[in-house]
């Protein structure tokens, strides 16, 4: 990777309603820690549930790579994120989710955001 300062937001609101997407999110956020990027995964909409304890674990999708390993590649080196409006909707507490994942809101994605050499996507 030629500019390994450079950061990488992978925002994903798909969960298991949209396997594909989902899974497609959690393998470019390893990816890009694997080849040495800062990354910064944010959970939210059905993608929430994968912040709870053995949820990772419950997704099946052929030909991908195990949830799990991938959310333990990316909490390794890089930062999980679920979205605060979304753990209230579903009643999730910072007591609740896998040690190493922060719960916060839309001014933290922004500042992220908009912070120099960063590119974010959205799946």
């Amino acid at each position: 990777m030629s500019d390994v300062a450079r950061k990488l937001i992978v925002k994903t609101t798909a969960g298991a309603d949209a396997p594909e997407r989902c899974a497609q999110a959690f393998t470019v956020a390893a990816t890009a820690v694997a080849a040495g990027a800062q990354v910064s995964l944010w959970l939210t909409g059905e993608a929430s549930w994968f912040a709870l304890p053995g949820r990772a674990a419950e997704f099946d999708l052929p030909h991908s790579a195990p949830l799990p390993d991938l959310l333990d590649a990316i909490l390794a080196a890089g930062t999980v994120t679920l979205c605060t409006q979304c753990a209230a909707r579903r009643e999730i507490t910072p007591d609740d989710v896998i040690p190493g994942i922060r719960i916060a809101g839309a001014a933290v994605f922004v500042e992220e955001a908009l912070s120099d050499s960063t590119q974010a996507l959205v799946y």
